[in-house]
């Protein structure tokens, strides 16, 4: 299996599990300006050099041989369960991609008919009821996780937990976790703890959301959204999520987290492939 999602600097001091909607593209941008003195010019998904993924075949033995002797600093960042799922309805389902086209081609079609959602009109602009339409993606989201049907679970949603699992069970270990909601100082332990040939001060870094502009923007409050069954939902698809990185179920309102994470829990928890 590897070590899929992962990316690692060319300098290899740095190695990142990318968790989608946990501010992957910023961390992304970040790593490849400290080899390469530049951001890439784009969406860091797409670069195809200056930096190594697991998806490169040629760079796949470099990325396991760091990780089995643990050379470079490895770590990932995690994103409040609730904020990310609203995220991922909005940028996704909602969302023209920077393709001009919907996400995943007959996706949304399948869930305007199977689940009765709106989107917003053609070009995701139109006023529509974004609370019911939202409860009933989430119905979808449990459905492909729980049930895997009626198609596989998104990596966008699908919990931050099995992404992060990945890099435990084939034999890594996290040096560091943190929050998007405290990005600069968890990203600035990366920078502190890895030597760059090109050093960068995370208060002139531009936020890379290249989710934004997408889709509608958020017309409510996030706690508008989730309702007890909804709370329900979110908790029975994330429930490792909001335990292990100390996110608060109990109020939606709250997107910080309430507690420190415990590495060593975290990997005793997803080290079980099991």
């Amino acid at each position: 299996m590897g070590f899929p999602g992962t990316w690692m600097t060319t300098s290899e001091s740095m190695v990142y599990r990318v968790v989608p909607k946990c501010a992957c593209s910023t961390i992304g941008q970040i790593m490849y300006y400290s080899d390469n003195g530049r951001f890439y010019d784009g969406d860091i998904h797409d670069a195809a050099e200056g930096m190594h993924k697991w998806a490169f075949e040629g760079s796949q033995p470099l990325i396991e041989a760091n990780i089995r002797d643990h050379r470079g600093f490895a770590f990932t960042c995690v994103r409040n369960p609730y904020t990310r799922i609203l995220s991922s309805f909005f940028d996704k389902i909602c969302g023209i991609q920077r393709n001009g086209r919907r996400y995943r081609g007959n996706l949304v079609p399948l869930l305007i008919q199977k689940y009765g959602i709106e989107v917003g009109g053609e070009d995701g602009k139109e006023e529509f009821d974004q609370i019911r339409s939202f409860r009933r993606f989430l119905l979808f989201a449990r459905d492909t996780i729980r049930w895997r049907r009626p198609m596989d679970p998104d990596i966008h949603w699908s919990s931050m937990s099995g992404h992060i699992s990945t890099f435990v069970v084939n034999g890594g270990r996290y040096d560091h976790i943190f929050w998007t909601e405290r990005f600069d100082e968890g990203m600035q332990v990366v920078l502190d703890r890895t030597e760059t040939a090109h050093p960068l001060d995370l208060s002139d870094v531009p936020r890379f959301n290249e989710s934004e502009g997408h889709g509608p923007k958020r017309a409510h409050p996030v706690e508008d959204y989730f309702d007890d069954l909804s709370m329900h939902l979110v908790y029975e698809i994330y429930k490792s999520d909001f335990d292990l990185f100390r996110y608060d179920f109990a109020n939606p309102a709250n997107k910080m987290p309430t507690g420190e994470i415990d590495l060593d829990e975290v990997h005793a928890k997803l080290g079980d492939p099991a």
